[in-house]
């Protein structure tokens, strides 16, 4: 069976003939209740047995039922080769739970199976909504639909440009190409001469291409749906978040990413809220090659130093999503203030028939009018502020705030502008408190 988990596989050795558990090994502590599990079954590997005791509450004996029907069941079924993308759920390892008469609920607060050092891999997108912020479909568009949408924005993408930007003093460019598309002439116009990314102008930005127009009412419909569906089931009460917009989800633009081979990627980050307002949900085409999409929580630490404990570094470990030809992730009004995320390099990749080495991503977004440039704030520098969240310290963990970034862009220095951003409980702006004395503050 295979493991989640990204690690060296054990050794094997024979296995003695029936073996069951004597107890349940509540009592005991979890290096127990392993070595136990690995006693009985040698060939699996710890991390797959922790999945099996975690799916279980720490049962020893419920573990071992489940890891024997999966052997079973394993047995009957013939071997098949199937495409990257695609693995065993999770949820294999809890079918033998003794509730299963008891109709579902809403779900309970996730049990943390990501472990610092090691990546979890998740395919199934039951497994990806339960772990992660997001929600993941697969074979999205019809196939036909998908191509031709790849095959434009291949197209579209040989004029792609590369980013450049200010890093700790260092100019330096993105590891990959990207455009950004809107709707109007309008709105072209604005987002030249109005909207501020890393502190300056975006000189690539084009009108909508037909193909992107035609999927974005499906795009649109399937994030809605995808959204309300997490409230219902993921969220406390059944209710949206704080600062999450009770709105319909309007995607009103796009940038469009290119990833030209294997090496290509992104770096750990969070997307920018400053035009999307908080708790800001984002749909996210992937075409051609697949690739790993990386998440990791962010978990704050205090002001004096780094406590965190070994749970917390548990929290903070990399869960990889695999994302296919034609899926569509959905990442939710967590996501961004409370994870971070990357594409990371992968050593090797399955050329797509169409797309070769390339792999294409669209990243739909709603940009609020509230947030226009001409109603935020404004640094020193007479730039439109970006609007970040505190997300390392433990005292103003989540509380959002203004700040300049005009020291992004290579040959400017920025200011020492800082504002606390306050919104009522739907994500509407109300009036900026300003710092005391008139003096930046950092958060």
């Amino acid at each position: 069976m295979k493991s989640f988990l990204t690690t060296a596989p054990s050794a094997k050795r024979q296995l003695s003939p029936d073996p069951q558990p004597t107890s349940d090994g509540d009592d005991e502590p979890t290096e127990v209740k392993l070595a136990l599990l690995s006693s009985l079954y040698a060939g699996i590997e710890q991390e797959t047995l922790l999945d099996f005791l975690l799916a279980h509450n720490g049962s020893v004996l419920r573990a071992s039922e489940a890891i024997q029907l999966g052997k079973n069941c394993h047995e009957q079924e013939k071997k098949s080769s199937i495409g990257i993308g695609y693995q065993q759920s999770l949820r294999q390892y809890a079918t033998l739970s003794r509730d299963s008469s008891t109709p579902p609920t809403r779900k309970k607060k996730t049990k943390t199976i990501s472990k610092r050092g090691t990546t979890l891999h998740l395919y199934d997108p039951e497994d990806v909504a339960e772990h992660t912020p997001c929600t993941i479909i697969h074979n999205f568009l019809r196939a036909d639909e998908a191509n031709e949408l790849l095959k434009e924005l291949l197209h579209e993408s040989k004029s792609f440009e590369k980013t450049t930007f200010k890093l700790f003093d260092n100019v330096v460019s993105s590891p990959h190409t990207s455009s950004f598309f809107v709707e109007s002439s309008e709105e072209l116009t604005a987002q030249k001469s109005e909207y501020y990314y890393n502190g300056s102008q975006l000189t690539d930005v084009r009108r909508i291409t037909p193909q992107l127009a035609a999927v974005k009412p499906k795009v649109q419909d399937a994030v809605n749906k995808q959204i309300q569906h997490r409230i219902e089931t993921r969220y406390p009460d059944g209710k949206k978040l704080r600062y999450q917009s009770p709105n319909p989800w309007v995607p009103n633009s796009a940038f469009v990413n290119c990833y030209d081979g294997a090496q290509q990627n992104v770096g750990w980050h969070s997307d920018q809220l400053t035009y999307l307002g908080p708790r800001a949900v984002i749909g996210s085409i992937s075409l051609g090659v697949a690739r790993e999409f990386r998440v990791r929580r962010v978990v704050p630490k205090d002001g004096d130093g780094d406590t965190s404990t070994g749970v917390d570094s548990d929290a903070e470990g990399q869960i990889s999503i695999h994302l296919p030809h034609n899926s569509l992730l959905v990442m939710h009004a967590e996501m961004q203030e409370e994870w971070k995320h990357c594409v990371t390099p992968a050593p090797s990749i399955d050329p797509h028939p169409i797309a070769g080495n390339k792999r294409i991503n669209i990243t739909y977004r709603d940009y609020k009018p509230r947030f226009h440039p001409r109603f935020t704030p404004r640094c020193g520098c007479k730039v439109p502020c970006v609007m970040r969240v505190v997300q390392r310290k433990r005292e103003n963990f989540g509380k959002y705030f203004w700040m300049c970034h005009a020291g992004n862009v290579p040959g400017k220095q920025g200011c020492s502008f800082f504002q606390w951003a306050e919104f009522d409980d739907d994500g509407n702006p109300v009036e900026l408190r300003k710092s005391r004395d008139g003096k930046p503050h950092p958060p």
